[in-house]
This record gives structure tokens, C-alpha cells and sequence, in this order.
């Protein structure tokens, strides 16, 4: 249940970073820039009176070169009014095979993590906080998934950085940091 509720706040929050142009009525909150440090940028912006902080990186190296796909990211979020802190997501740019996982590296550290259409995730709060340890310790990530056509695609992040954003993005939402 919790694993639904931070996909139904992350497709939320993936809405409103990616909101352009709404009416007045109808618009989206605007993340603000916290910072950027190195390949990791943290936003913070406010959604029904509540504080949402989250952190964004690309990755380095995307492949096979040769397949289309669309945007492709992780995030860590913070929603401290809903209690769903330090949720890690990843979007892949494409939809994902049915009951498929996809794999993270970070050094000798592997994650399995389940996905739904485009996106993917640690089965609970703990695996987020396992994971955001390994980050914090590590120099790349890896995250490996099979699109819904068969190809396998493997996505190289940069971690540097992933620690100052982190704490910026903890800051801003007044959450304790991962130890």
C-alpha cells in the first residue's frame, strides 16, 4: 500500500516538474531550483499547502545508442506531510515488460525493484533507505530494465553530487538525513 501510494505521489510530482504551460486556474506548482551539484539538481515546490522536495539526475550513458526513448531519470522525493520520505524513482523513457524488475548497481550493492508502465521502484522504505546508503557511498550506478518490446537497456548515473543535493533537499523539507 505504501508502494502505491508513493507511485501515485511520484507520478503527481513528475506532473507538476513537467507542467509547461496551464491556466491560471488550472496550473501546476513550479519547482524551484535549490541547486545544482555536479550531475544532481535539487527543486523544492509547494502543492496543497505542502512542502515537496526531490532531488533529479540524468544518466551519463544510456544504452543500446540506437534505441528511441523518451526522457529518462531518477528521483529521490520528499513529501513529509504524507510521511513518504527518501522515495526513489526511476523513469526509463519507455514502458517496461509486464511483472518485469528492473536491476540497480551501486558498487557491490544490487537492487531488485518493481515496475509499472515507465517507471520503478524499491518494494519499501527500507529498500529506499538501503539504496540511498549505497549512493551515498558509491561512485556510479547502474540500473538495467527490459522495455516491453525485449530490449534490454542499461543506464550509467553519476553519483557525484548525489550527497550535497540530497542534504539540500533534506534541508528545505526538514528531513533527517539517511544513515
Amino acid at each position: 500500500m505504501i508502494r502505491l501510494l508513493a507511485f501515485c505521489l511520484a507520478v503527481g510530482l513528475v506532473l507538476a516538474a513537467q507542467a509547461t504551460t496551464l491556466s491560471s486556474a488550472q496550473a501546476a506548482p513550479k519547482p524551484k531550483l535549490l541547486g545544482e551539484y555536479r550531475q544532481w539538481d535539487a527543486f523544492v515546490y509547494t502543492e496543497n499547502d505542502a512542502k515537496v522536495c526531490f532531488i533529479q539526475a540524468d544518466p551519463v550513458d544510456k544504452a543500446p545508442k540506437n534505441v528511441r526513448r523518451g526522457q529518462v531519470y531518477v528521483l529521490v522525493t520528499h513529501r513529509p506531510k504524507d510521511k513518504a520520505l527518501h522515495v526513489v524513482s526511476f523513469y526509463t523513457g519507455y514502458t517496461y515488460k509486464k511483472d518485469s524488475s528492473v536491476e540497480v548497481k551501486i558498487g557491490d550493492k544490487k537492487f531488485a525493484l518493481f515496475t509499472d508502465a515507465d517507471s520503478a521502484w524499491n518494494e519499501d522504505a527500507k529498500g529506499d533507505q538501503a539504496m540511498i546508503r549505497a549512493m551515498i557511498k558509491g561512485h556510479n550506478m547502474i540500473v538495467k530494465g527490459r522495455s516491453s518490446r525485449g530490449t534490454l537497456t542499461t543506464d550509467r548515473y553519476s553519483l557525484a553530487g548525489f550527497t550535497a543535493a540530497h542534504r539540500a533537499a533534506n534541508r528545505a523539507c526538514k528531513v533527517e538525513f539517511v544513515r
